[in-house]
Order: C-alpha cells, then structure tokens, then sequence
C-alpha cells in the first residue's frame, strides 16, 4: 500500500477563532475530502468510500478525543506527537465533501500554526492516508489515518510523490509497517525452519540497507 495525501487549497479553508472564557481557540474550518470528481493530485475517491471512511474516523479518533495532526508532511504513516499542531473536533459528510473543523493546539507545533494565522498567513489542509490505485481510481482498502495542516497546499506534488509516497506500507491487525520488515520477518521464519543462521544474518542486512 502506498501513502497517500491529498491537499485541500487555501480557498477553501476558514479561520475562526473561539473564546473561552481568557482564552481564544484557533480553528480551520472547511472541506477536508472530497468524493466523485478528480482532485488536485488527479486521484477520484467514490462517495461511497469517503463516507465510509469519515465514519470509522469519527468513531476511532474523534469520539475518542485522538484526532491529532502534524503541521508540514510527515514522511510515514504513523503520528508523530512531537510534531502534533491540532485535533480535529468533527469531521461530516455533506453531498460529496467531507466538512471538518480542527483546533489549533498549543503545542509548539501548534503555536507556530497560531502564529502564521495571527500574522496574517494562510494555512491549508492535507489528508494522510494508505492504500492502493487503480489508474486514477482510489481503491476500497483506503484508509484515513490523520488529517494534517501544510503551509503550501499549491506546491507542485512530486517531490512528496517521489519521496513519501514511494515506499511500500503494510496495514496488519491495525497495524502500520513498511513492507520491507514483512520481507525480512518471512525470510527470519523461513530460514529459521532451515536452521540456515547464515541466510538468516543476510536477510537481516538486506533489510537494514533497505531501511
């Protein structure tokens, strides 16, 4: 499976700010998916898939006060905290968008987001997920992972292309790995019935140079 990220333009995207009480919230308001029409990257999603996926997210992130989010790309599927900026409050079907609201936290991460809006900056959205393509169709075994906030959404894509969508993740029991550590835990099992300690040693090299 391939990571895959999808921008959301400027435009499209809301700044609001929320007070409670001594304190003002920052929050990006806007379409965070999009269904039935190519996107910006040339990729479709079905209305079917995007639904689905806005619920399971709903129901494993949002209900769960865990929707967070990394300011700028992240290079792999999995969350880093110490790059957190947000967390995202909701996240909704409507016709074929996916509507969300997201709170700017202050974490550093988040802090530096605060300050580019509060200096008058622009913010765009960025969806983070796994999955496969069939030409420019996005396949049913797409999932959702984090929503994330990037500081050029217009930037030409190939080098996030070439660089972080290019190696290969497998999503196991809910679990992310890259596929390279299944090769080589096929390889420990199969040598391992061997007793070949020496095919062994070299699959665990290949892997390292991989990695």
């Amino acid at each position: 499976m391939k990571l895959i990220r999808e921008h959301i333009a400027f435009d499209d995207i809301q700044v609001l700010t929320e007070s409670v009480g001594d304190k003002k919230w920052w929050k990006i308001k806007g379409p965070f998916m999009t269904a039935e029409k190519k996107n910006r990257n040339g990729r479709v999603y079905s209305k079917q898939l995007i639904e689905r996926e806005i619920s399971a997210y709903n129901k494993e992130f949002i209900k769960t006060n865990s929707a967070y989010g990394e300011l700028d790309h992240p290079p792999t599927p999995q969350l880093n905290l110490d790059r957190v900026s947000h967390i995202t409050e909701s996240l909704d079907l409507n016709s074929c968008d996916g509507i969300g609201c997201a709170k700017l936290l202050d974490t550093p991460m988040g802090i530096i987001a605060q300050k580019i809006l509060a200096g008058g900056g622009r913010l765009g959205v960025s969806t983070r997920g796994i999955g496969t393509l069939k030409g420019e169709n996005v396949n049913d075994d797409y999932k959702l992972l984090a929503i994330d906030i990037v500081a050029n959404p217009s930037a030409p894509d190939a080098y996030v292309n070439g660089i972080y969508e290019a190696k290969e993740w497998i999503l196991k029991d809910n679990t992310i790995y890259e596929k390279n550590y299944e090769d080589f835990e096929n390889s420990l099992k199969k040598n391992a019935k061997r007793e070949n300690v020496i095919e062994a040693l070299n699959s665990f090299m290949q892997f390292i140079k991989r990695g």
